[in-house]
């Protein structure tokens, strides 16, 4: 068996094949990746259609994954994102997949995205109690004027795991907090149901993406990037590169930027951003990146494309329809200067889709 390295002069097909492993039925299951038997795989299809290590890239494409976890992606879990067909999570990772497979060789590097929760945060029922210590129902929306009525009060069980006991130190944060994200336009507070949680099987990636990412990996000797994000108890953070609050009451800090993350994203020549859920995280976290983007230099927006069949908006039938939201975000992002694609379309008829010397 021939064991040396490809060589970097031989043309890579593209698209690539999909690997036999891949079974696009099985993208909405949860199962046991074969570790081993991948990696083997992943190095004779390196061999086989002569695909270079990621370090001999002379363009860095970054594919970011935004949430691609059991708890949005699988049906039947907690937030499982339906999108207006129903299956929105399914079906974009199916697309997902094949993406991952089929542009292997041009793909540098993989970055994924945990939601990362524990049970006392500020937007789980547990947190919340009204007059009669009733919790509130997930998908409610709590107002500042809420909170200073006294509908909604904090639990008192959570000074001692949060403040040091200090319960109106704590009160009075939750005010400031909700106040603050009313002053920003952002979402309001809303109660989720306890999801991603830390340890669980929800928080997990989806195993089809799991495996593509592995498969990429070693295909590539490339070490993919997974960043946790939300662990924070006292704020949310839907975005992946910062909390949606940063300081208390009195200035003093809560959380930071990921400022590590921002700053590896831009180094690429090509982002490719992709996800769950279109109106929320993935909304989140591209508004922010484009906010770094024009601190620094607007043109840079230019580099980032966003793949529209692998993203879905939240959409609970008969409650909320976050679909308007998303297109809005996705429209603005477009306006300064982003681009939007399609995983179907090859990769060269991206517009200004940057090639290798």
């Amino acid at each position: 068996m021939d064991t040396s390295a490809p060589q970097l002069t031989t043309p890579v097909p593209s698209p690539l094949p999909l690997p036999s492993h891949f079974d696009p039925g099985r993208v909405g299951e949860i199962w046991r990746v074969s570790y081993q038997q991948r990696a083997l795989e992943a190095e004779q299809w390196a061999r086989e259609y002569r695909i270079p290590p990621a370090a001999a890239d002379r363009v860095r494409v970054g594919l970011l994954l935004i949430d691609v976890q059991n708890t949005f992606c699988i049906p039947g879990f907690e937030l499982f994102v339906g999108g207006p067909s129903g299956l929105g999570a399914v079906e974009d990772n199916r697309r997902l997949c094949e993406f991952i497979y089929r542009n292997l060789a041009h793909i540098t590097q993989i970055v994924a995205t945990l939601d990362t929760h524990t049970a006392m945060q500020i937007f789980h029922p547990i947190f919340w109690v009204d007059a009669q210590g009733s919790h509130p129902e997930p998908a409610t929306a709590i107002s500042a004027d809420e909170i200073r009525s006294g509908r909604w009060q904090v639990n008192p069980a959570m000074a001692a795991n949060l403040t040091q006991g200090d319960l109106r130190r704590l009160q009075a944060y939750v005010l400031h907090y909700a106040e603050q994200l009313e002053k920003g336009g952002k979402y309001p507070l809303v109660v989720w149901p306890y999801h991603s949680m830390l340890g669980g099987i929800g928080h997990a990636l989806v195993p089809a993406v799991e495996e593509a990412i592995f498969f990429h990996a070693i295909a590539r000797c490339s070490q993919p990037r997974l960043e946790l994000k939300g662990s924070n108890p006292l704020t949310e953070n839907y975005s992946a590169l910062s909390p949606e609050v940063l300081t208390g009451p009195e200035g003093d800090p809560i959380d930071e930027k990921n400022a590590s993350l921002i700053h590896h994203l831009l180094e690429f020549d090509a982002l490719i951003v992709a996800g769950q859920a279109k109106s929320h995280c993935v909304a989140w976290t591209v508004s922010d990146l484009l906010q770094e983007i024009q601190a620094r230099d607007p043109s840079l927006a230019k580099k980032v494309y966003l793949l529209e069949d692998c993203t879905s908006p939240v959409v609970i039938p008969g409650l909320v329809d976050f679909s308007e939201q998303a297109e809005a975000a996705f429209a603005r992002f477009a306006a300064a200067g982003m681009r939007r694609v399609r995983s179907t379309e090859p990769l060269w008829s991206w517009p200004d889709f940057p090639r290798p010397l």
